[in-house]
């Protein structure tokens, strides 16, 4: 039974990470911190874990997780790289859910956001946690940067593609959508459902902080520089990322959807879906699935890729048990089977 701890657990992601570790059948939650709840009961603040938890809230003392075997973070950016050494000291495996070692560059981090690096020397040695790319090293990590929701979603879209070099990687566009829970569960007038209802719009368009983040991947994949440009939308919906990728094939005559057949032909929560298809965020709502479709407008060079994921279980707590399930030598499936929910 692998002895699993939590540091701030109150926002979405967290209260994801309880669902999923409540019933998972080889974890066991020993404690969860919070500096603003601490004593209450978790199911008095999300109710729809009374009867699967008799834990309360704890202050974050490094010393309430000596007996766990891992850490999740699921805290703000900038939080778990002051606490991380002190833990990886204590022979703690940690996953932090936040940004702060996915970006493996210190000056890029620190430009994306705003802050100095409490632990640059662990930028290095943090394993990216997308499995469908790094399972093997996922495997032996101690600390696991689990990789964003848009990332996810942008990433097993375009992995094939590049892996196999058969688009310009000079013109890579993906045009994202999310839904209100992406921007987390502090109140803010802009994702208040009066604000967002009947609406739909871009932003961060200049820049956001995922771009860095996906670019850093596909350079890896293509072995240099790309130019990628990434738009993220909010639309009025609760939970799901659609994300379409564009790019304009070198090769033609591939047939692209045994390509992503084959590629994802052994992953466990990559379903290619039969051509001409459109994946719908609904079908993969509650799971940790990425469902995915590619199309040939008229037969030209473009291809189009649709990835969709549920952007706090696939693209959050969902991958970080799926990381959990590796790193503990489980099977990656488990306590990860739930279906989607419809309606």
């Amino acid at each position: 039974m692998i002895k699993v701890g939590i540091i701030g657990g109150t926002g979405y992601t967290g209260v994801e990470l309880l669902r999923l570790l409540s019933t998972h059948p080889q974890a066991q939650l020993k404690v969860i911190t919070s500096r603003s709840e601490a004593g209450r009961a978790v199911a008095d603040l999300f109710p729809n874990l009374r009867g699967h938890t008799e834990l309360a809230y704890v202050e974050p003392d490094p010393a309430y997780f000596d007996e766990c075997d891992l850490v999740f973070f699921a805290t703000p950016n900038g939080v778990a790289m002051k606490q991380v050494p002190e833990l990886l000291q204590r022979g703690i495996r940690i996953i932090d859910l936040a940004a702060d070692f996915r970006i493996k560059d210190q000056p890029t981090w620190e430009h994306w956001y705003g802050m100095s690096h409490a632990c640059p020397e662990q930028l290095e040695s943090a394993v990216y946690g997308l499995p469908e790319l790094h399972r093997e090293a996922i495997r032996s990590a101690s600390l696991v940067a689990n990789p964003g929701c848009y990332p996810t979603a942008v990433l097993l879209g375009f992995l094939p593609l590049i892996e196999n070099g058969l688009v310009d990687i000079d013109h890579l566009i993906a045009d994202a959508k999310s839904g209100v829970s992406g921007a987390g569960r502090t109140a803010n007038v802009g994702t208040l459902m009066g604000e967002v209802g009947e609406s739909f719009k871009a932003y961060a368009i200049p820049g956001h902080r995922h771009q860095p983040e996906i670019s850093q991947t596909l350079k890896q994949l293509a072995d240099k520089p790309v130019q990628f440009t990434f738009v993220p939308h909010l639309v009025p919906m609760i939970r799901g990322i659609e994300a379409t990728l564009y790019a304009r094939l070198k090769v033609t005559e591939t047939d692209l959807q045994a390509l992503y057949e084959s590629r994802y032909a052994d992953e466990p929560f990559v379903d290619v879906l039969q051509a001409g298809s459109h994946p719908e965020t609904r079908s993969v709502r509650g799971s940790n699935h990425c469902r995915i479709a590619i199309h040939r407008p008229l037969d030209g060079e473009v291809v189009v890729v649709s990835s969709v994921i549920d952007n706090l279980v696939k693209g959050a707590a969902g991958q970080a048990v799926q990381n959990m399930n590796l790193m503990f030598g489980l099977a990656e499936n488990c306590g990860l089977e739930q279906v989607a929910l419809l309606p």
